[in-house]
């Protein structure tokens, strides 16, 4: 996420956005326009950077608020109140425009164990976290601070490209997105480093433990077992900034928007042991052609778009919900700079199409589903919004 960039916009754009773009249904319908209505129109948040539900047939939505803390609330259009699920605004450091509590993800059984990890940046020393908590036993609308067990933590040398995004898989692991490190062109080159964990997709087994640590290493991980000095979390590497991550939950695939460099802003569908070409590419593209690359072993991303459409791509979800029978299937993701939201409709990987639905006038970091798949958008304006067919 290029916060450092664009963090200054947010505080000189509207509000809400009600007026459609006029662009067409992706999957043909010239009828259907879009727009973006406000989900909850009686609640804000502060920084909204991840939504989530927990699967636990609650009916609950929860918002992870950057500077540290969670909120708990209904899932009803009228839902006048939330409450404080998790504050550890003392434990964050989000001093850095693109630090913070970054990510959510609640256990495959968590209606059972109570467990939720969350993934958020630390100081003294500067460092991501990914941690357990568990739910309170007297409160489901409050978590016991007091259980944080530490999964996983790295260093971060500079204090953006922080990934953030966590993500059980079908295969009930847990994934998590790894930004480069930071700075600008990765100049130490983690994104191609496989002994670093920076640049990455981490997959992990939570409900493990070995070699001392809280997780185990899945035994089909790409380097598991290597004897070359990689690092065996990572399921897939060549990344900058990996800004959203999600799984389909049709076709199981993991897709990925992935923060440009200078030129390009990319989709990726993550799979195991590939290398997605950061720092020797920037989208399809050589990061520095003068100096030449070798495209050799790199995996394209399957969209990517310039400059002229937007400056940080958010990533978002396949649209599996009931309501916009439009969109079903299309990957539905966004730009935090522009405010554009796009469907990439990817039926025909060999002919994949993007759709302009409308342009938000608010920032875009984070989409976010419930339990029916419905998809929401949080904006940095403060509300939680959904998009709504306008028909012509």
């Amino acid at each position: 996420m290029r916060f450092l960039i664009i963090f200054v916009l947010i505080f000189s754009l509207g509000c809400s956005s009600s007026d459609p773009t006029g662009n067409q249904d992706p999957n043909g319908d010239q009828n259907i326009l879009y727009q973006t209505v406000n989900a909850f129109p009686n609640l804000s948040f502060d920084q909204p950077v991840d939504l989530q539900h927990a699967g636990d047939n609650s009916g609950r939505l929860f918002v992870v608020e950057k500077a540290g803390i969670i909120q708990v609330f209904n899932n009803e259009s009228s839902t006048e109140n939330t409450s404080i699920f998790l504050d550890i605004r003392e434990r964050v450091d989000d001093r850095g425009n693109e630090e913070g509590l970054l990510g959510l993800a609640f256990h495959p059984n968590y209606e059972n164990n109570g467990y939720f990890y969350v993934n958020y940046t630390a100081s003294d020393p500067a460092q991501t976290i990914i941690a357990r908590f568990q739910v309170s036993d007297q409160n489901p609308d409050e978590a016991d601070e007091s259980t944080e067990q530490e999964i996983l933590t790295f260093p971060q040398p500079h204090n953006n490209h922080n990934g953030g995004q966590l993500a059980f898989g079908p295969d009930g692991y847990l994934y998590i997105a790894v930004g480069d490190g930071g700075s600008g062109g990765d100049p130490q080159g983690n994104g191609q480093d496989l002994s670093t964990l920076l640049g990455s997709i981490l997959r992990i087994d939570v409900d493990g433990q070995e070699n001392g640590e809280n997780y185990a290493i899945p035994t089909d991980n790409p380097y598991a077992g290597n004897d070359e000095g990689y690092r065996e979390e990572i399921f897939a590497n060549g990344l900058r900034n990996p800004w959203r991550i999600s799984f389909d939950t049709e076709t199981e695939r993991l897709w990925a928007g992935d923060v440009g460099q200078n030129s390009y802003e990319e989709i990726n569908i993550i799979e195991s042991g590939k290398n997605y070409g950061w720092n020797i590419m920037e989208g399809t593209s050589c990061y520095e052609p003068s100096s030449g690359c070798d495209e050799s072993g790199l995996t394209m991303p399957v969209w990517e778009y310039g400059r002229d459409e937007g400056i940080s791509v958010t990533g978002g979800y396949v649209y599996r919900g009931p309501t916009l029978e439009s969109l079903s299937g299309s990957y539905i993701y966004g730009d935090y700079g522009s405010g554009k939201i796009w469907a990439l409709d990817y039926s025909d990987p060999e002919n994949p199409s993007n759709t302009e639905l409308l342009q938000a006038d608010f920032s875009i970091p984070s989409f976010g589903v419930d339990a029916e798949n419905e998809l929401y958008i949080c904006g940095f304006d403060g509300n939680i919004y959904q998009l709504e067919e306008v028909n012509q």
